[in-house]
């Protein structure tokens, strides 16, 4: 995906990941409610009809991130529980 059709649900989450964080922010983290309806409507247009490229490469995008935060997520509750 070019960076000018970088989604706001992809940038949301790198200047989330930009502005440092803490373990807490981390493992509270949650998508804007803006980009959990964009990500629902292509998930859902992906179940009605074949994506465009530029909203399939929107969603495997987001897919990759939501899959990394979910790892950080997970390690940001190990670090926790240490305390």
């Amino acid at each position: 995906m070019a960076m000018n059709a970088v989604s706001p649900a992809y940038l949301e989450i790198i200047d989330f990941i930009a502005a440092g964080t803490t373990p807490e922010a981390v493992s509270q983290y949650r998508p804007s409610p803006e980009a959990q309806r964009r990500i629902g409507e292509l998930l859902e247009w992906e179940k009605e009809r074949v994506l465009q490229l530029e909203e399939k490469a929107e969603l495997d995008h987001f897919l990759e991130l939501e899959h990394i935060l979910r790892m950080a997520k997970a390690k940001a509750r190990q670090i926790l529980e240490r305390g």
